[in-house]
């Protein structure tokens, strides 16, 4: 009995649409229990206070700060793996690779922002929000298109994740010109500091990657105390990690990078992102009337997800074919990248973080996740009918003409 209740979980975990099950699930218990007699718990469950102490050093957080702040971390830090490993041999190594996906990402994250502003337009207390729409979750909308099964064409699935990717690289510098706060320069001038021991391990051929983690948490905790968002410490320590072994240190083949990338995403797809969702997602229902869904806040995330990421997607894609500027993907046509334009509206995991960087207060948080549930599961649901219509009387595909795997999905 326990080794075939082991047999199917191992099975579960190996599916493509796993990582987006568990991360949909999560987000659906924490919408069950913040409704429910539990919901006190709830709220007690993310204020537990947490503190870690060096001598004089003191990082006290609530437990819903150390997910958003730490966890995250770790999640930016898979993504900066993921972008360099793209643009060093992967869908964005050349123009010709690279063009189709930038374009349409460009799109995906201008036209959502507008649509926001568009509507909220009358109410600018609300404009901190623009970027919150422009976001892509790569795990959920993969997760979404693995359900369709192997009718889905292989370049299909590396478009919608060089486009999720280059929409997480977009998301990262919004982040970093948008929401950072007051500087404090000292703590800065330490993650610079550990930003260029990073990069002198890198040019010394230190293919170990303890050094380059042990390192990566000094700079963390400098960027942390800094007021830039210390997420982008993830992402600028993964930069760092070689991407092949100088020749003569390890067998021909190996990548750091690509280890490192391995053995850390089956933990942010089954426990970080999860973690994140439990606790960002658990929108109060209590009271919300017809009104609520309709005010400018949760309604300008949700069109900006569900209309915006479509016309940005779909539109600057045909604009950049007809210009000449790119090309579709081999054996995909115009009404499967309408599909994907769909999928990329599934903003969650990335959305609920930018709107947690935008707002404080409960009810601007609360509104956020409203418009974020709303836009995705839109976007899922009408990137799913568009796409499985569409594929429905294709042959199956057997998936070995490319790689599509993503640390996040």
């Amino acid at each position: 009995m326990i080794a075939r209740v082991s047999n199917s979980l191992s099975d579960f975990v190996k599916m493509d649409a796993a990582p987006g099950i568990v991360l949909m699930c999560a987000a659906l218990l924490a919408l069950l229990v913040n409704n429910s007699p539990l919901a006190i718990y709830y709220q007690h469950f993310l204020d537990i206070p947490i503190a870690v102490q060096v001598g004089p050093l003191e990082i006290a957080k609530p437990l819903f700060l150390w997910v958003n702040d730490g966890l995250m971390a770790v999640f930016f830090f898979l993504v900066g793996l993921e972008i360099k490993r793209e643009v060093v041999e992967g869908q964005l190594s050349t123009f010709d690779r690279a063009a189709l996906p930038i374009i349409a990402a460009i799109g995906g994250m201008a036209i959502p922002a507008l649509v926001f502003i568009a509507i909220n337009w009358g109410t600018p207390e609300n404009f901190n929000g623009w970027a919150v729409p422009a976001a892509t979750d790569i795990a959920f909308a993969l997760g979404v298109l693995a359900l369709l099964g192997p009718r889905v064409p292989v370049s299909l699935k590396v478009f919608l994740l060089a486009v999720a990717i280059i929409d997480d690289l977009g998301a990262i510098i919004i982040i970093a010109l948008f929401y950072t706060e007051q500087l404090s320069v000292a703590s800065l001038l330490i993650g610079f500091i550990g930003l260029a021991v990073l990069m002198s391990l890198n040019r010394s051929g230190v293919i170990k990657t303890a050094p380059y983690i042990l390192v990566g948490i000094v700079m963390w905790v400098a960027v942390l105390k800094s007021g830039v968002h210390a997420t982008l410490a993830g992402v600028l320590i993964a930069l760092t990690i070689p991407m092949r072994a100088p020749a003569g240190k390890a067998e021909p083949g190996f990548s750091p990078l690509k280890e490192l990338e391995h053995g850390l995403s089956p933990w942010v797809a089954f426990m970080v992102l999860p973690l994140f969702a439990f606790a960002n997602a658990g929108v109060s229902l209590k009271g919300l009337q017809l009104s609520d869904f309709l005010a400018p806040l949760p309604l300008g995330i949700a069109l900006g997800l569900f209309i915006g990421k479509q016309i940005g997607v779909l539109g600057f894609s045909w604009l950049g074919v007809k210009a000449g500027l790119c090309r579709l993907p081999d054996g995909v046509n115009w009404k499967q990248i309408y599909g994907i334009a769909c999928l990329t509206g599934i903003g969650f995991t990335m959305s609920l973080f930018i709107g947690t960087l935008a707002f404080d207060s409960n009810d601007h948080l609360n509104a956020v996740r409203l418009g974020v549930i709303m836009g995705s599961t839109l976007s899922a649901l009408a990137g799913v009918f568009v796409l499985s219509s569409e594929l429905a009387s294709r042959k199956p595909y057997d998936g070995t003409s490319a790689s599509t795997n993503s640390a996040t999905s």
